[in-house]
């Protein structure tokens, strides 16, 4: 494997997965907050200071090792979950699908923001590789995070809002299965079911979607 290839495709992606996971977790946070639960703004998870969701193993060695050891096809990581007091919201069961939305529609925010800024660019007539890949790559990581966390399956954000959606009786019966919610995500990324059945058809409609919006804006500036 080519290091200085290697080098090249890890400060591209730094600060896109950075602000991605950053925003991804606040939002979280910040909207648990605003149904009445305080227990992230206590411990200063409300923050755009990426330091405090990082997570060393998840963030940083997990995704670094499934690069070298897959040579890039592979590639999986997560930050430290905001705490949130389900109980403390006002309506648990409503607020919940809210607080789960945040934080892929942070990413939907920035896969927008990423799009825009690239059309500015190109508009500006910025023709440096390395910036136009670095936009090229926040709409993709963003993507990826929209489409991952909307699994619906707990502990991950869609399964989440399907427990808040759910009549309380189904929504106990998903809610279950969270212990070992990771490990089968886990197996069907693997095995290949959650990339080819979920991931990659709704990030492709998110990124039609997303470039149908924009259309507008494109005819406008380019």
């Amino acid at each position: 494997m080519d290091f200085a290839q290697i080098v090249q495709t890890v400060s591209l992606y730094a600060i896109p997965v950075l602000f991605a996971i950053t925003l991804h977790e606040a939002a979280h946070g910040y909207v648990a907050k605003h149904f009445g639960d305080n227990t992230a703004h206590m411990l200063g998870r409300i923050t755009v200071n990426p330091l405090k969701h990082i997570d060393p193993v998840g963030t940083i060695a997990m995704p670094l090792l499934l690069y070298f050891a897959t040579s890039g096809a592979f590639l999986f990581g997560y930050a430290k979950p905001v705490p949130v007091n389900f109980a403390g919201l006002r309506n648990p069961k409503r607020d919940m699908v809210w607080v789960a939305l945040a934080g892929p529609g942070a990413n939907l925010i920035q896969a927008i923001a990423w799009t825009v800024l690239l059309y500015v660019l190109l508009a500006t007539g910025v023709e440096e590789p390395f910036f136009l890949k670095m936009c090229q790559a926040g709409l993709l990581v963003n993507l990826v995070m929209f489409a991952f966390n909307l699994f619906p399956l707990p502990p991950l954000d869609g399964g989440r809002i399907l427990v808040g959606l759910l009549p309380w009786k189904q929504a106990a019966l998903v809610s279950r299965v969270e212990p070992w919610g990771f490990f089968i995500v886990m197996a069907l990324v693997i095995s290949g079911v959650v990339g080819n059945l979920w991931l990659r058809p709704l990030m492709m409609l998110t990124g039609s979607a997303i470039e149908v919006l924009l259309t507008p804006l494109r005819m406008l500036i380019l």
